[in-house]
């Protein structure tokens, strides 16, 4: 069983769309903490663009997939009302498929590896996985979130390269991908133009295509840091 990579880009509904028992209970701390009208307003502008941080309140667009020891990659996008294909670019296999499907091809999947490798996953990729699964009714096949230490992983085990890095928190700052990245004199997922903020824009402007490729930079730059990680830090 191998090393496999994953990390997935996500979106928020539309807030306009909620009950009002929802906006008010995604809201009702601003008009307390705001001091002005205008701060008011910014707040409720940084929670309709941070609804897709929440799997309560956002759902995964994409899930990109690299087995280290093969070279080969999978990401699963979501195109609605585009006639979408499946298509291939290089070793890189891109599928469209809806929400409930990427996950259940995705614990499909993970079934056959041991060892996992994201960045930041314990914190944002593993939980928002496992709840949207739940809100499908898809059932999870590994335990990706044992134990954060890797040394007391019992079962699979899952590197994730931000602990790693920052050696379980020991250093100052949290660093994004983008700067581990360019201080490591790898390709940046953000060198084509797109980043994770940009995700949701070009979800409404259907360049689905965009985000799967976007989400296929990322798990090769990952995979570039686990090996980096692995050949002069790892003991």
């Amino acid at each position: 069983m191998g090393t496999l990579i994953f990390d997935i880009e996500t979106i928020g509904e539309d807030f306009e769309t909620f009950d009002e028992t929802t906006k008010k209970a995604l809201t009702r701390w601003i008009r307390e903490d705001s001091l002005s009208e205008e701060e008011y307003r910014t707040a409720i502008d940084d929670v309709k663009n941070s609804l897709g941080f929440s799997p309560l309140t956002g759902s995964i667009v994409a899930i990109g997939m690299l087995d280290v020891e093969r070279g080969k990659s999978a990401v699963y996008f979501q195109a609605p009302g585009v006639a979408e294909e499946s298509f291939e670019e290089g070793s890189i296999t891109y599928k469209p498929m809806d929400e409930a499907s990427m996950l259940r091809e995705f614990w499909r999947v993970a079934e056959q590896y041991e060892t996992f490798v994201t960045f930041n996953g314990r914190g944002f990729d593993v939980p928002f996985l496992s709840i949207r699964s739940a809100v499908h009714r898809v059932r999870g096949t590994r335990d990706l979130l044992s134990n954060r230490y890797l040394s007391l992983q019992r079962g699979v085990k899952h590197v994730d390269l931000l602990d790693q890095l920052t050696f379980y928190g020991a250093t100052r700052r949290r660093p994004s991908l983008h700067l581990c990245c360019r201080a490591f004199h790898i390709e940046t997922p953000k060198s084509h133009g797109i980043d994770g903020d940009h995700v949701a824009q070009f979800f409404q402007e259907k360049r689905f295509r965009d985000i799967a490729r976007y989400n296929a930079r990322d798990i090769v730059a990952t995979a570039e840091l686990y090996r980096l990680w692995s050949d002069y830090i790892r003991f």
